[in-house]
């Protein structure tokens, strides 16, 4: 079956992921979906991930991500995480008018021109874009 929406796929296998208390979960591979992956490793809400093949059946395989889950104390480390610009409708700041998440405690997944950041470091290179996620 296609997905219309990779990221939003990617978005949903975490948060599923984390709520079955998962060790770590599969994800078809993409530059998308990794760049994002670097943005929540960096910022502390996963482990960390890997690159591996998946099977797809009669010998056939593709490029996955296994990403490795963070929990704290049997908590996960995501409370929440939404998808923000969709296919449907593109949402798009700039740099002095990228939304806070929980007044800063959460981050904001861009893609800028510079690559995928989180908002603190958008804000840093003062450059805006398209807002993906937001994760707290």
């Amino acid at each position: 079956m296609a997905v219309t929406d990779p990221l939003g796929d990617l978005l949903t296998r975490i948060r599923n992921g984390q709520r079955a208390k998962k060790d770590s979960v599969l994800s078809p591979a993409s530059k998308l979906r990794v760049r994002v992956l670097d943005v929540l490793q960096r910022e502390g809400y996963i482990r960390g991930y890997s690159e591996e093949e998946l099977a797809l059946g009669k010998g056939a395989t593709t490029k996955g991500v296994r990403i490795e889950l963070k929990y704290f104390e049997g908590q996960p480390a995501i409370k929440h995480v939404a998808r923000v610009s969709k296919p449907g409708r593109r949402i798009y700041s700039g740099s002095q008018d990228l939304p806070r998440v929980m007044n800063g405690l959460g981050i904001t997944i861009v893609s800028t021109p510079r690559g995928v950041l989180s908002d603190a470091e958008a804000r840093e290179q003062n450059v805006g874009g398209e807002v993906l996620a937001e994760v707290f």
